[in-house]
């Protein structure tokens, strides 16, 4: 019983460290890697880890967090442990070391450390969800959609382990903010979940002090106020505490360089190894069908609305209406090979050639036409947002469905949604998750491919 009600979990992360340290050092002596100094080695190794994991934050797992989160941190951590492995040899000079020897000791502490990672997340989750050990006792304040919602979270999820006790309505006649702390003292209350809407500013500044006072955790939850329910960042100019509305990833110069990186290695490869061989054949198809040119070039909006040429391969017969009509579902000016280009997005192929010139990235907000943007940016909220950063080829909301024809205003609205969410949480591993689901899709083909 001890075991089960001691908050031993802060002990979880820097088990976690010594863990994997004694991984990445011990794993050194399975491999002939030609270590000449083999202390410096252990200490370059180790001292490298823990700074990378503090600026990764690479042990900070909630009892919360999802398994692609999770994989996420693992994938950053390594890819920065890859390029520290490698500078050992240029800056102290080990040209005796195995190259080979050296990457088949990342990838074999890769694996080792990601089956640890993954182990210790499932153990943990079932033993707050089958034996309930290492469990939060948690109150909620307030008494609306969202609370209601978060309850049920708190029921249903036992995994997370925690342990909804009590939901105060502060709109009850017989709601007293003292009782409220009383049963919170009396109970062990380890977490308190406020709703901003429900709370006056003095209540809201009792519960703060209360929990200050009393080593508890307050969390609010964002009400319908508009500024609650943005993403974010917390500054401080001089010593003025700032709120920043939108925290962009690709702002920041490391993460800019990492996509624009990857984009430069991915359109060669797809240029090269595809593009190389089917334009020609393509062209041919193309061509004896009906007359026109092979590429389509079309005029849309890109980063900063910037205009630029978008390229594809030729679907339709040469018309009037190809920079003003959306297609449609059975437009009769889509020609024979190219429905078959458009089901299988084989003609969003040549802007590859737009990423590698830096006007698109693989992964981002579809641009549109500029007629469309016109439009949109007056009649759409928050619909200019998507222009922060490069389009992509393929984008998160394009494999949540919301690609093509705009049939209805929850169309554009939910792309628009799934943009946003896109550009404030944008990391590479959801970049390679959207191309996977993306090249999933078009082997199975979409409704709106057309």
């Amino acid at each position: 019983m001890f075991f089960r009600f001691t908050k031993y979990s802060d002990l979880i992360r820097p088990m976690s460290l010594i863990v994997d340290l004694l991984v990445i050092n011990l794993f050194v002596y399975f491999l002939p890697i030609n270590i000449n100094e083999p202390i410096l080695f252990h200490a370059y190794i180790t001292f490298g880890w823990v700074i990378l994991s503090l600026k990764n934050e690479f042990y900070k797992i909630h009892r919360f967090t999802k398994v692609p989160f999770l994989l996420r941190k693992i994938f950053t951590q390594f890819v920065y442990f890859f390029l520290l492995l490698y500078a050992f040899i240029g800056f102290f000079k080990q040209p005796l070391m195995s190259r080979f020897a050296l990457a088949k000791y990342f990838v074999v502490v890769l694996i080792a450390i990601t089956i640890i990672k993954l182990i210790t997340y499932i153990l943990l989750m079932e033993y707050r969800e089958r034996i309930k050990g290492n469990l939060r006792n948690v109150v909620i304040i307030g008494k609306n959609k969202k609370t209601d919602q978060l309850r049920n979270v708190f029921k249903e999820r036992t995994e997370f382990g925690y342990d909804f006790k009590k939901q105060f309505s502060p709109k009850a006649k017989d709601f007293d903010l003292q009782d409220c702390f009383n049963y919170i003292q009396e109970n062990n209350i380890d977490e308190i979940y406020c709703s901003v809407s429900e709370l006056k500013n003095e209540e809201i500044a009792k519960f703060i002090s209360f929990a200050d006072n009393n080593l508890k955790t307050l969390k609010f939850i964002p009400d319908n106020k508009n500024i609650f329910s943005k993403k974010l960042k917390f500054e401080y100019y001089d010593y003025i505490p700032v709120l920043s509305l939108r925290d962009i990833p690709l702002d920041n110069p490391i993460n800019a360089f990492i996509k624009r990186s990857f984009d430069i290695i991915f359109s060669l490869m797809v240029i090269v190894g595809l593009l190389s061989w089917l334009t020609p054949i393509l062209a041919l198809l193309i061509t004896l069908e009906s007359k026109g040119p092979v590429f389509f070039r079309q005029t849309r909006n890109g980063i900063d609305n910037r205009e630029f040429y978008c390229y594809k391969f030729r679907s339709m017969a040469p018309n009037k209406n190809a920079d003003d009509v959306q297609a449609t579902k059975n437009d009769m000016r889509i020609t024979k090979i190219g429905k078959f280009i458009r089901k299988t997005s084989i003609d969003e192929l040549p802007q590859f050639y737009n990423v590698l010139f830096g006007t698109m990235s693989v992964v981002g907000p579809r641009p549109h036409m500029v007629k469309h943007t016109n439009e949109y940016a007056s009649s759409v909220d928050k619909y200019m947002v998507r222009h922060f950063v490069k389009p992509g080829i393929t984008g998160l909301a394009q494999v949540r469905g919301y690609r093509g024809e705009i049939e209805q205003e929850a169309d554009i609205q939910n792309r628009i949604k799934f943009d946003i969410f896109y550009i404030e949480n944008w990391s590479l591993f959801l970049d390679l998750k959207i191309i996977v689901q993306t090249v999933i899709n078009a082997l199975k083909g979409e409704a709106k491919a057309y």
